[in-house]
């Protein structure tokens, strides 16, 4: 595969500063607007998100600060061994982490060992999975949290005092990403797809070279990245080619995930991306990358088939139902 750098207007910018409410016609035009983004590409910068950059700016800071810690100490939080149970701290091997060329990211999943993470792209033989993780290891850093309501896994957080103030912030950061969701994306989803009223609530309940190519399991991603670069996205779909996804001050990317491909019948794209290195810095050595996604996921009870009005007899469904919970836990026990 190959990487083709592009202006990155060659994914579309989203701008949601008139969705308002999401009854005008502005809002509408911006559903669409996103929806045609996420038909042709599957991804897209948003601006004017209504998210402070303060707090973007703020997580970064504590991501700088959590990963300089010393391996003991995140080692605290561990990932537990179980794929499934998406929380705390995963890293590469203890010779690794001196390195200042890994890919570093907090996680935050709105559903959102030690262990090394490695995606994998539909991959579920463990004789497969072996092999990948043996010639292809991820090289990164993660920290995974979600609502630390969340009754059925609980976060996995280092103690207060060695990091004081990470967890308020993180759970701060957390809710205001899930409000933009639920006040802003969603909606707009809704009104490009043509859905019928409360959409909201049908999405709602509907929720990483350094990383291979592979599509988000979930609803959609809300990524924010610094300004190193690194993340790629096939375009077109299908042709083995990648596109830089630049960044650009003042956005933030999203991208369709699984659920939302497998509820449009494909009218959204899942698409490949990944994260290379980028180049060196003239010293031999790799700038560090750090990056926050925000996964929207579902409530792992709801099953996930095709919308009406995505599918008729000369267009059938493409996928069968499956729930929230068991498509996640199989993508989940796959990487870990």
């Amino acid at each position: 595969m190959t990487a083709t750098i592009l202006d990155p207007t060659a994914i579309p910018i989203i701008d949601f500063a008139c969705f308002g409410d999401g009854t005008s016609p502005e809002a509408t035009e911006i559903g669409r607007q996103l929806v045609k983004a996420c038909r042709e590409v599957g991804f897209a910068y948003f601006c004017n998100t209504d998210i402070p950059q303060t707090e973007v700016e703020s997580m970064f800071e504590w991501s700088r600060a959590l990963f300089s810690l010393p391996i003991e100490t995140k080692l605290l939080a561990p990932h537990p061994k179980e794929g499934w149970k998406h929380r705390g701290y995963s890293g590469v091997c203890c010779s690794r982490l001196r390195r200042p060329d890994r890919n570093k990211y907090i996680l935050l999943t709105s559903r959102v060992q030690v262990g090394r993470e490695q995606v994998s792209q539909m991959v579920f033989d463990p004789a497969q999975l072996a092999k990948i993780r043996k010639h292809t290891p991820d090289f990164k850093e993660s920290f995974d949290i979600a609502r630390d309501y969340f009754p059925r896994i609980s976060n996995v957080w280092l103690p207060e005092q060695v990091l004081p103030g990470f967890r308020e912030t993180a759970c701060s950061f957390f809710d205001t990403c899930r409000h933009f969701e639920m006040e802003k994306l969603l909606p707009a989803l809704s009104l490009g797809l043509e859905l019928p009223a409360a959409p909201a609530e049908v999405f709602a309940r509907g929720e990483k070279g350094r990383i291979g190519a592979h599509t988000d399991y979930g609803m959609g991603t809300i990524l924010f990245q610094d300004d190193v670069g690194g993340l790629e996205v096939e375009s077109p779909r299908g042709s083995g080619n990648f596109v830089a996804v630049t960044p650009i001050a003042g956005t933030v990317i999203f991208n369709i995930g699984d659920f939302l491909m497998r509820w449009s019948n494909d009218t959204l794209k899942s698409t490949l991306h990944r994260v290379r290195a980028p180049p060196n810095d003239g010293t031999g050595m790799v700038k560090e990358r750090f990056s926050i996604p925000y996964f929207m996921s579902a409530d792992r009870d709801l099953l996930i088939d095709c919308l009406p009005g995505c599918w008729s007899e000369d267009r059938p469904k493409k996928y069968e139902p499956v729930t929230a919970g068991e498509y996640i836990d199989m993508r989940l026990d796959a990487t870990y």
